[in-house]
């Protein structure tokens, strides 16, 4: 995408798992929503959000939160995709093509703006996915990234299994959007659609691989490793 719009699919110190979760860096803002926040309330804060960063008008944003049960759909979504709308369907500027969200999945919303940290939009979803794959290493899961196969996978009985999904907006250098992973998730609720347009994978969750964990324990991961991601945002 062009005219300063990219749509792309592909905490901290002292934070211990199980601990109250600080923030990493005193100038960006770490928010965790309790409930479930309705994903067009969440995206139209978000939005606003970025234009006020872009703006020097608002702290960059790390934002955990849950959505009731819902589709997306990113700019790469194909009709044939929607296999059954039994949840709203939304589109959404991000790139990529359907995934769900629901409760028991945390979703990540990452508010950065980019001018600060070298304007590389490839860098920053390696940076991204680095982050969610180590927040799982936290917690036992080896999780790995796949080139031209967007998500963040893992093993399920031998199995690879998609158990977050990527999806990113940059727009005007401010990013948008950011990941979900499922932590204990309904995952019939994905049988609607096929998720990021990958009928041949299925998709699995920390309860089902044995792992028992909620959310706050994988925020506390995300924010153990949180320094790193964004140390690593900028490339060299």
């Amino acid at each position: 995408m062009v005219e300063g719009l990219v749509a792309v699919a592909t905490c901290g110190t002292g934070a211990q798992l199980g601990s109250v979760i600080t923030p990493p860096l005193s100038d960006i803002e770490w928010r965790t929503n309790a409930g479930l926040t309705p994903y067009a309330d969440a995206l139209a804060e978000m939005e606003a959000r970025a234009v006020a960063v872009g703006t020097g008008d608002a702290r960059e944003l790390l934002w955990m939160l849950e959505h009731p049960p819902v589709y997306t759909a990113g700019t790469s979504a194909e009709p044939g995709d929607l296999i059954d709308a039994r949840f709203p369907v939304i589109p959404t500027g991000r790139g990529g093509k359907y995934t769900y969200h629901g409760p028991g999945q945390r979703i990540g919303y990452v508010v950065l703006d980019l001018t600060k940290r070298g304007r590389d939009v490839r860098c920053y979803v390696h940076a991204l996915e680095s982050w969610v794959i180590a927040a799982l290493g936290e917690l036992g899961v080896e999780a790995f990234a796949v080139d031209g196969r967007v998500g963040i996978w893992t093993l399920d009985q031998g199995q690879e299994a998609k158990i977050g999904a990527i999806g990113v907006r940059v727009k005007r250098w401010v990013t948008l959007h950011g990941f979900s992973v499922n932590i204990d998730p309904d995952l019939s609720h994905f049988g609607g659609i096929v998720p990021c347009g990958l009928p041949e994978y299925g998709v699995t969750s920390l309860q089902t691989l044995g792992i028992s964990a909620d959310l706050a324990t994988f925020d506390a991961a995300l924010a153990l490793t949180a320094d790193a991601f964004l140390e690593t945002v900028s490339c060299p």
